[in-house]
């Protein structure tokens, strides 16, 4: 009776060393992280918004190099 009470107590230390041991959490890269699940935004359900959205920040940037180089035309003519 002994001899099972202490092979019990040794499993409940077992298990419970066990549970309680310190595991590492996997490391991951929220850059990459982010630009994966932006890539599965487009082919999933909001993928036209998605679309419409990267469209509109390339025609952002395209009319703001459009009005600098304005600007700098207009610098370089009243010189």
């Amino acid at each position: 009776m002994r001899n099972a009470r202490l092979v019990a107590l040794l499993c409940a230390a077992a298990l419970l060393a066990a549970a309680c041991s310190k595991k590492e959490a996997p490391k991951v890269d929220a850059e990459a992280e982010r630009a994966a699940a932006l890539e599965r935004a487009r082919h999933d359900t909001f993928g036209t918004q998605v679309q419409a959205l990267d469209k509109a920040k390339a025609l952002g940037a395209d009319v703001n190099q459009k009005a600098q180089e304005s600007v700098d035309n207009a610098e370089k003519d009243a010189k």
